[in-house]
Formats: structure tokens, C-alpha cells, sequence
């Protein structure tokens, strides 16, 4: 299994570009491999190591939520109370509730939201809480609170200031006296605190196809929803901790990782924190994260005891280098459960099966779009195309497209497919065809 991981993990490696990595495995709570790999450093040629800080990026964001819980557990606030009650000048404050923050279905509007450029320019000015929250004041809630999920960094750097409110203290020194010090984490800081760390990975991004040092990431742009900094130990102790009711109790952390269902009752994927969502046909219960010049995940399949811990100084979001590493390891260590899972469904027609193949590497060349509708056509040539371009195509041409089976939508038959690219990599793409066979609709999964 060792030589496994470890040959799909250099294969992920360089097909990606990615610099460096480092992963953990444990079962039952015990450690049963870890491993590093490639530099952490390029200029200076230093390898990555199984000690060395990464950004965590929004893993933070179970911190956060761990937090509000153990307030709510001291009995300090409730999790169903509006925000008005702690930030009565808050954007929506009377409309939004700490549930409702904690899970991505407030509405409110991202406010790392803006051209790319443009919000690559500002991350790296220092910025106050009331400013940050000034960019999306003015927008209307995205949806009714409740109604729906969208992830919302907004959520999460206003529970920062919740907390802050509640307890009396600086939101980082709430993490450090009552989250991080009762666990042992003595190697896990703050962006604030990357010039200073001994061994820290640098990240790195690819931009136009060239990777590079990716720009400073200031940290008052991301503190309560992505501001952590650790090491494979450290996030150890707190999966550990926050697991055996040290953080907060059983059932505050059966509350976390519990998907929050929206008002007519569907389940989000999402609890207070936590993605709580299926993998290779396996329960799973996690986060990842990203940030400039990295991507990390840490993830949990309860039916197996299992977590698997990926951190990688790559920062490019498609594909995620973090979340495509704990896929592969989960791969290596029970490949009858994934051969299972890549199993076609019976009854696939091969001539769908071409358009949607055809379909697929159009949507990841942006050029020709001839397997398509005239009216869906159009509509790639006006704009979404380009999207999709810049989010499919740095997957590179897909190993296989597996039928996974079709389903009745509002406008006819469905068929469902799952592009994979290698080990770990994979992307469901689902099609609908017109009368002539060409994709008269689709969605990427």
C-alpha cells in the first residue's frame, strides 16, 4: 500500500506541477503511515517534511465553529439567536441567525466575490474588520436565509467578531486559550506568523501556465474563516480532541457534523463547519482548504474509522491538489471498494456515451462547440464557455468517462457520467441531449 501511495502521489505530483506535499493516515484514531514530498521551498531547493507548517486555509472554519459551540455550551449564546443580538450593525443582522452563518445558508454575499485581478491586488493589504464587511453591506442577501447553501467566507469572519463580542477576547486569543493550548497544539500559528516559523512550505500558484510564488495572503482578509497555519501533528491533535468530546461535547460535535437540511427539508451537505457528504460511495465528514498558494483537506470516513490528511503548497483551484490526495490514498487503501464504485452502470448507449465524451474536451478547449445545441451554443460562445475553459482544463484529457446511470430531470433523460483523470482526480458531468443527439443541457458536478 506504502508503494502504492506512494507512486500515485508522484504521479499527481507531476502531473499537476505540484511542488510539495505531505499526508497522514490514521484508522481508529492511531497513526498507521505518513509521508512528504518534493520541496517545500523551490528557490531554495528544501524538501518538504512531515513536520512542516502549511496554510490550512478555511480547515479553519471548523475552529470557528467549534468555538461558537463551546459558547453555546457555557451557555454564553445560541446558536438559533439572530446576529443582531451580538452585531446589531452587522449587514443583515436582524435577517441572519449564528446557524445560519455557521452553515452557508445565511445569503450573504462572499466578500472575496470581484474579478480576480482586483482581489489578488487588495489580499495583500493589511484591512479592518469594519472595511471588510463594508465591501458586501450594500448587497442584497443572495437568497432567503435558509432557502439554500452557498459558501460564504462572510458567514465565518463575522462569527470571528461573534465570538470576540461573546468572550471578551481577541479571536485569536480565544483559539489559543481554549482550543489549541488545552490540546497540545504547540505548532500551529497564524498567517501573521509565516515570516517567523522555522521550516514553513511556500506556496505557489500557477499563473498562465507557468507556476509561480504565489502573492502575499494578508490575514486580515481571511483571520476566523482561513487563518491557520499548522502541521500534520498539530491537526492530529485537534481531529483527535474535537472528536473525544475534549473541545466540546458529543453531542456539540454530533451537531457539527450533521448536515443542516434547508426550509423544505433537503440536507445541504453541510453542518457547522464540516462538509458531511459521500465519496467513492463511502460516507464522508471533513473540510478543505485553499488559499493563495495552497491547498490542503482533511477528511474522515466514519464507517471505516478512517482520516486521511493531505496538505500541498500548490494553490490552483482546479484541480485541488489537497482534496486529490486524500482520494487517491483512500484509492490505495481499499481499491475493491473503489473498482466498485468506477463499475459502469449496465445499459449505457454508446452513441451518448461519444457526445458526452465530445462534449467534455469542447467544454475543456473552449473552441469548437459543434456536439452541442444551437441555443446552448450560443450561450457558451457569449461567456460561460470561458468558465468552463479555465475550470475544466487544467485537468488535461480525461483517462476514462464511466456511465453512471440516467435519471428523469424536468426536461427529459439525464445520463450521468464521471470524468476521471488519474489517480484521485475525478469530475461527475452529467448531459441532456436534444432530438438531433446534441447537449441540449449539462452539469458539472
Amino acid at each position: 500500500m506504502a508503494r502504492r501511495i506512494d507512486a500515485d502521489m508522484q504521479q499527481v505530483m507531476q502531473r499537476f506541477q505540484v511542488p510539495g506535499a505531505a499526508i497522514a493516515v490514521t484508522v481508529d484514531g492511531k497513526p498507521v503511515y505518513s509521508s512528504a514530498y518534493g520541496l517545500r521551498d523551490r528557490e531554495r531547493a528544501l524538501p518538504a517534511r512531515t513536520d512542516t507548517p502549511f496554510e490550512i486555509g478555511s480547515i479553519t472554519k471548523q475552529f470557528t465553529a467549534a468555538a461558537i459551540v463551546q459558547l453555546q455550551e457555557a451557555g454564553k449564546l445560541q446558536l438559533d439567536d439572530p446576529l443582531a443580538r451580538y452585531l446589531p450593525h452587522a449587514p443583515h443582522a436582524s435577517e441572519v441567525t449564528l446557524r445560519q452563518l455557521l452553515t452557508h445558508t445565511s445569503g450573504l454575499h462572499d466578500y472575496f466575490d470581484g474579478p480576480d485581478a482586483e482581489v489578488d491586488a487588495l489580499v495583500t493589504q493589511p484591512i479592518d474588520f469594519d472595511h471588510l464587511i463594508a465591501r458586501i453591506a450594500d448587497q442584497p442577501l443572495d437568497f432567503a436565509p435558509g432557502t439554500r447553501w452557498s459558501y460564504s467566507n462572510t458567514g465565518y469572519a463575522l462569527l470571528g467578531k461573534v465570538i470576540e463580542t461573546v468572550s471578551g477576547e481577541r479571536y485569536r486569543d480565544y483559539l489559543q486559550q481554549h482550543l489549541l493550548a488545552p490540546l497540545g497544539m504547540t505548532h500551529t500559528f497564524t498567517l501573521a506568523d509565516t515570516d517567523r516559523l522555522a521550516g514553513m512550505a511556500v506556496g505557489y500558484r500557477h499563473e498562465q501556465g507557468t507556476l509561480q510564488r504565489a502573492p502575499y495572503f494578508h490575514p486580515d482578509w481571511s483571520g476566523a474563516a482561513g487563518f491557520l497555519v499548522s502541521t500534520l501533528d498539530d491537526l492530529a491533535r485537534w481531529d483527535g480532541g474535537l472528536g473525544s468530546g475534549k473541545v466540546v461535547s458529543a453531542a456539540g460535535y454530533a451537531q457539527m457534523k450533521t448536515s443542516f437540511a434547508t426550509a423544505d427539508g433537503k440536507p445541504v451537505g453541510y453542518g457547522l463547519g464540516l462538509f458531511v457528504d459521500s465519496v467513492y460511495g463511502q460516507a464522508r465528514v471533513g473540510h478543505t482548504g485553499g488559499t493563495q498558494g495552497f491547498t490542503t483537506a482533511d477528511m474522515y470516513f466514519p464507517d471505516l474509522g478512517l482520516r486521511i490528511v493531505a496538505f500541498s503548497n500548490l494553490g490552483d483551484k482546479k484541480p485541488e491538489a489537497g482534496i486529490t490526495m486524500t482520494n487517491l490514498v483512500f484509492a490505495a487503501l481499499h481499491p475493491d471498494i473503489v473498482a466498485a464504485w468506477e463499475r459502469p452502470v449496465a445499459g449505457e448507449v454508446a452513441a451518448i456515451g461519444e457526445s458526452a465524451k465530445a462534449s467534455f474536451r469542447q467544454l475543456q478547449d473552449g473552441t469548437d462547440y459543434s456536439a452541442f445545441s444551437d441555443d446552448l451554443r450560443g450561450k457558451l460562445v457569449a461567456g460561460i464557455g470561458a468558465g468552463m475553459m479555465r475550470s475544466l482544463g487544467p485537468y488535461g484529457a480525461p483517462t476514462a468517462m464511466v456511465f453512471k446511470g440516467t435519471r428523469q430531470g424536468e426536461k427529459g433523460t439525464m445520463y450521468s457520467y464521471v470524468a476521471e483523470f488519474g489517480p484521485g482526480a475525478f469530475i461527475g458531468y452529467t448531459v441532456r441531449l436534444d432530438e438531433k443527439g446534441r447537449v441540449a443541457g449539462f452539469a458539472i458536478e
